[in-house]
């Protein structure tokens, strides 16, 4: 499949999609404001899995995995996907702003590849060294930057790199499962399953919710919920089979793109140049990475 194959809803829906995605950083910010990180995740995670739960139900999808082997699949590979991601990475965008929080979890595509390599036996290519080369410079920009400030926070950028390898080895173990769930139902469960792991921990760890939230965190969660949990979960799934992927990289590529761009309408936070640079550098080498080499093959 080429890009002149998508239809025009398919190419809205991808543009909707990436939008979402890039916009969901600052926004996720924004929450971050008046509840701990940890709540923010529980919360927004257990009322997201509950209504794809009946909306991929009302689609007639089987949403009950059946026996012990795929309730493994639920557990083992929401580790990493579920809440190895979203609890590491709530806590690095608590640390940063939100723009260079998006920059350095979008590294995650070349961490995936790279982990195929070291421990997967695929394999390195001049591609994978630029893309690394071009990760540890965005990487190296950032931390110089953090370390440079009084009030920087370079823990925030483990704690996102943290999440971006999380993310990447979800990814790996995710090809190389033989999975009988329908995808809409693992990502449910594992939704759930790390909204109950993290509840307990916002309970012990964090203040109690006060609930008296102003209106902007108000709709930033009605957002978490609706469309980050919600809305962008339909659109993916409508669209994961059917991009070719060219085009989903294009569109990963953007997300970093959006964040930083979209951070100074929502929360204030304004880019530095090395956010900028940053920035160029993991699109480069997200795009090293998932690009098809020149006169190779693109397939759906």
């Amino acid at each position: 499949m080429t890009h002149a194959s998508l239809s025009r809803s398919q190419l809205i829906g991808l543009i909707v999609l990436t939008l979402m995605w890039g916009i969901n950083w600052p926004v996720m910010k924004l929450s971050l404001r008046e509840l701990g990180p940890l709540h923010f995740r529980a919360l927004t995670m257990a009322l997201g899995a509950l209504g794809l739960l009946l909306f991929f139900r009302l689609q007639g999808i089987r949403m009950l995995p059946r026996g012990a082997a795929e309730w493994r699949q639920v557990v083992w590979l929401g580790l990493p996907n579920m809440l190895g991601w979203h609890a590491l990475s709530i806590y690095g965008l608590a640390q940063l702003p939100a723009g260079r929080a998006a920059v350095l979890g979008f590294t995650m595509p070349v961490w995936t590849v790279a982990l195929g390599v070291l421990f997967y036996g695929e394999r390195l290519t001049a591609r994978l060294l630029l893309a690394a080369a071009a990760v540890l410079a965005g990487i190296t920009l950032l931390l110089w930057n953090e370390l440079a400030q009084l009030a920087g926070q370079p823990a925030g950028i483990a704690w996102m790199q943290g999440a971006a390898l999380c993310w990447a080895l979800g990814t790996v173990w995710m090809r190389r499962t033989a999975i009988t769930l329908p995808s809409e139902t693992l990502v449910v469960w594992m939704m759930a399953l790390a909204a109950l792991a993290i509840a307990p921990l916002a309970l012990a760890l964090e203040p109690t919710l006060s609930w008296r939230f102003s209106p902007a965190v108000w709709a930033s969660l009605v957002w978490a919920v609706l469309v980050n949990y919600g809305a962008s979960q339909v659109i993916w799934f409508r669209l994961a089979r059917v991009l070719p992927p060219s085009t989903s990289a294009m569109s990963i590529m953007a997300v970093p793109l959006i964040g930083v761009l979209s951070a100074p309408l929502i929360v204030g936070e304004w880019p530095q140049w090395q956010d900028l640079a940053a920035m160029t550098c993991v699109v480069v080498a997200i795009g090293a990475v998932l690009l098809p080499a020149r006169g190779g093959r693109e397939t759906a």
